[in-house]
């Protein structure tokens, strides 16, 4: 019973995830399922809908498809969709019921782009996980398809990668990032993938470093150093301290590569932009922030470059280091590259509850605040992907606001 949600809201679904990450990329993403999952996410998870087109559809599945295993329907409307639409790739995102019913994604996905001549993914989604796992391999798979090889390297460059409206929404907050960076030297090379340039996504590979903004990034940061050599920061800067922190690392991408991420090892300590030295000096303060890893602990690391106090974060949602599918069998698992040692990683309502039993301050979603202790000062702040569109409104630009 530790899995269902009383009082607080659900995460963003891997399913939703998946069309998320590639809605700008002029692709056709299908949920395969009866019908549901894709109102919840137009209305709720995705705040481009309404102000610009995308390829998303639904299949349909009836009960008696669902039943039989009619695979071959499933095959021949998407050919038949992808030879009148012509998207650049096609994407096909399970959930429950074929989970169930054993349907092999992946191996619809490569008929699908033998009878078409179109790339197709099939991504083995299950509406079990969070957007993590969805929008993550949704991305490596672009990454794998469309990242062009022998590229030469272009000093000072970066990518940014984990960038969709669930973490991020849709204030500013990529676009100041990226302002931030060239404004100080640092050439952008591409975006994966909110307010992106597919022609640019394409010349990935040219980057001297990737800068992964959510855990949403890492599977195709893991990709890109595998076949680029390209090593990855993990962060967001929030405030002065940090951003210097990062030029201090992209400019220094080359000599300092060993410390950025080890290439080739199965479990890795934080990246650099999170320093260790909160945990050495950790001590319980009873400041906790829950949300997605990445962009919870840099918020973390703000807070103790600017009051020195430590905050323990709680990721809700998966930590971007668990793989499905062929697609990532060559990869490399880490047990993660964000969190330390004294955070934690909790995704079921009632641990989270007992975690912060002993809260003086709690900084989430205002959808978390039912199981905050009433004695704790309670710091809102929202994320597109738990309490999708209620407080948009609110959601601020971080990477400007903060100094």
């Amino acid at each position: 019973m530790r899995q269902i949600q009383t009082f607080t809201s659900t995460y963003t679904a891997d399913v939703s995830g998946v069309p998320s990450a590639l809605y700008e990329l002029g692709g056709m993403s299908i949920m395969h399922d009866a019908s549901g999952c894709n109102s919840t996410y137009n209305t709720h998870d995705e705040p481009r809908w309404y102000g610009s087109k995308s390829m998303v559809f639904i299949t349909g599945l009836s009960e008696m498809e669902a039943i039989m295993g009619d695979d071959q329907k499933l095959v021949n409307d998407i050919i038949k969709a992808a030879k009148e639409l012509k998207p650049r790739f096609v994407a096909i995102a399970g959930t429950p019921i074929p989970m169930i019913t054993g349907c092999d994604i992946e191996a619809n996905a490569r008929v699908i782009e033998s009878e078409t001549g179109i790339p197709a993914f099939g991504i083995n989604t299950n509406g079990m996980h969070s957007y993590v796992e969805g929008a993550g391999e949704a991305l490596l798979h672009y990454a794998k398809a469309f990242a062009k090889k022998n590229v030469s390297k272009k000093p000072k460059s970066v990518n940014i990668l984990g960038a969709t409206p669930i973490d991020f929404s849709v204030n500013g907050q990529i676009e100041s990032l990226k302002k931030f960076l060239e404004s100080n030297g640092i050439k952008v090379i591409s975006n994966f993938a909110l307010g992106c340039d597919i022609d640019e996504m394409a010349n990935a590979g040219e980057a001297t470093v990737n800068l992964v903004v959510s855990s949403v990034g890492i599977k195709v940061a893991e990709y890109l150093q595998n076949e680029f050599d390209t090593p990855y920061i993990v962060g967001v800067p929030y405030g002065d301290k940090m951003k210097q922190d990062l030029l201090n690392l992209i400019v220094g991408a080359d000599a300092i590569r060993p410390h950025i991420v080890p290439k080739n090892v199965g479990a890795s300590t934080a990246s650099p932009l999170f320093l260790s030295d909160i945990g050495k000096s950790a001590k319980n303060e009873k400041i906790y922030i829950i949300g997605e890893s990445v962009t919870s602990k840099s918020l973390a690391k703000y807070i103790y470059y600017k009051y020195g106090h430590v905050a323990k974060v709680i990721s809700a949602v998966e930590l971007g280091n668990t793989y499905h599918g062929d697609v990532v069998k060559d990869l490399k698992v880490r047990e993660n590259v964000a969190l330390e040692k004294f955070d934690l990683h909790i995704e079921d309502e009632d641990n989270i509850a007992e975690a912060i039993k002993d809260a003086k301050m709690v900084i989430a979603d205002p959808l978390y605040k039912p199981i905050v202790p009433a004695k704790a000062v309670f710091v809102n702040h929202p994320h597109e992907g738990f309490s999708g569109r209620l407080f948009r409104k609110n959601i601020v630009n971080l990477v400007d606001e903060l100094i």
